[in-house]
């Protein structure tokens, strides 16, 4: 969806609701001491917080700014959003088009592919805003976020480590206040990442009582992260905005559309699988056959050229984007026969990569500091605004993008007497 139609939408929603390594400048002076503090909950699904299991971040909300959702780019999958969030640009735009995709010059890239995730060429399409931030003089601290491993643009965050998936919510929290306590400049922009709820979902469903668990999880981390800066004076500087990246669907077992039964799968190179699957011709192949199959009717499922996808999606001119893309139904998955008969654990019982204007795919905003106002609710907006959002509490000026600030003003405490102005925004 274009912005301009998306935020109509969004405003007649929210009625309805209400009504129902680079030379680094020297760093900056920081006393008192202020940081922004970006922190994303995985497929923390919008409405979650309507279950009662998370006074904390109902907590901040009341006492902060918030919306009834805020819209994921699409695809609504991982790390094209986070990518999204901290660049402004959309994932067409920022480079991180999929969770697994191809480059004609980089080879593979997916999840579980360190020499990938590892390389800065990936993510060079698009800065991110921690080498922005300390091109201009801050110091920061990633724990845990997809591009936090790489080198970008020749500058890496001042800490970071590896994604380690064994370290509890908990410990990821010790671990940022050990960077935070440490002799020295402070870091002004940190991130925090929390999955437990992402893997709940896959695997039970977001119904289910795992999920509700770690709802639980991640919640105590929340508290006991305002409770860390409280101990060292840092919560009443600190701007806290929590995210997610996308929401998760119910996948009933056994809502699986086998492409094998589709179209001619001998013809065609399968790049990615799931909720929507992706697909290039094979070099040397006459693929005809097989692509006026694939692009036919189908039940559960609908395919495209990638030059005819909805306007809406923002999506599709970059050359990491296959040649044909299939995206399921809201409920279903995308795979072949001889795939699920390799996989060695059963299909996800939750799901997101869905049209990112689905319910179930609605992520969740909360911000929460001296920058924000105070028990406030702003109309819905899509994810790239929160990047000319983190720059304005940082006071630097942002890159061109594809979000806007007027859109999360209303979040927005009254300027601070001596604070840093905004960036001017696209």
């Amino acid at each position: 969806m274009n912005a301009m139609l998306f935020r109509r939408v969004a405003a007649l929603a929210l009625l309805a609701a209400l009504a129902g390594c680079a030379t680094r400048p020297a760093a900056r002076p920081a006393t008192p001491h202020h940081a922004a503090l970006l922190v994303s909950i995985d497929a923390f699904r919008a409405n979650y917080i309507e279950r009662g299991l998370t006074p904390n971040l109902v907590a901040l909300a009341r006492d902060g700014a918030t919306t009834p959702y805020m819209l994921p780019s699409f695809p609504s999958l991982t790390f094209p959003n986070h990518y999204t969030l901290v660049t402004g640009r959309v994932p067409d735009r920022n480079g991180i088009v999929n969770n697994t995709m191809r480059d004609p010059a980089l080879g593979r890239f997916s999840l579980s592919n360190h020499a990938a995730t590892s390389d800065g060429r990936w993510w060079a399409q698009a800065e991110p805003i921690w080498v922005t931030a300390q091109k201009q003089g801050l110091r920061t601290a990633t724990m845990f976020w997809p591009g936090t491993e790489a080198e970008i643009h020749g500058m890496r965050p001042d800490h970071w480590i590896p994604f380690d998936d064994s370290l509890s919510s908990r410990q990821r929290v010790d671990r940022l206040m050990a960077w935070i306590d440490e002799p020295g400049a402070k870091p002004s922009f940190d991130t925090l990442y929390f999955d437990a709820v992402d893997h709940a979902g896959h695997e039970f469903g977001p119904d289910s009582p795992q999920v509700d668990a770690a709802l639980r999880e991640v919640d105590d981390a929340i508290g006991y992260l305002m409770a860390a800066l409280r101990r060292r004076g840092l919560y009443d500087s600190t701007d806290l905005v929590i995210v997610s990246d996308h929401g998760m669907a119910d996948v009933p077992r056994g809502n699986i559309v086998f492409a094998d039964d589709e179209t001619d799968l001998a013809s065609l190179t399968a790049v990615s699988w799931g909720v929507m699957a992706t697909f290039n011709p094979k070099p040397g192949v006459d693929a005809t056959h097989a692509i006026a199959r694939l692009l036919g009717p189908h039940a559960h499922m609908r395919c495209y050229r990638k030059e005819d996808l909805p306007p809406r999606l923002d999506y599709g001119h970059n050359a990491r984007v296959p040649a044909y893309l299939c995206l399921a139904d809201t409920g279903w998955a995308i795979t072949s026969r001889q795939t699920l008969a390799e996989r060695t654990s059963p299909m996800s019982r939750g799901e997101h990569g869905y049209d990112n204007l689905d319910p179930s795919m609605r992520a969740l905003f909360i911000g929460h500091g001296p920058g924000f106002a105070r028990g406030v609710t702003i109309a819905p907006f899509p994810n790239v605004d929160i990047y000319p959002l983190l720059a304005h509490l940082l006071g630097i000026a942002p890159l061109p993008n594809d979000g806007h600030l007027d859109a999360v003003k209303g979040a927005l405490a009254p300027e601070r007497p001596g604070a840093s102005p905004a960036g001017q925004f696209p």
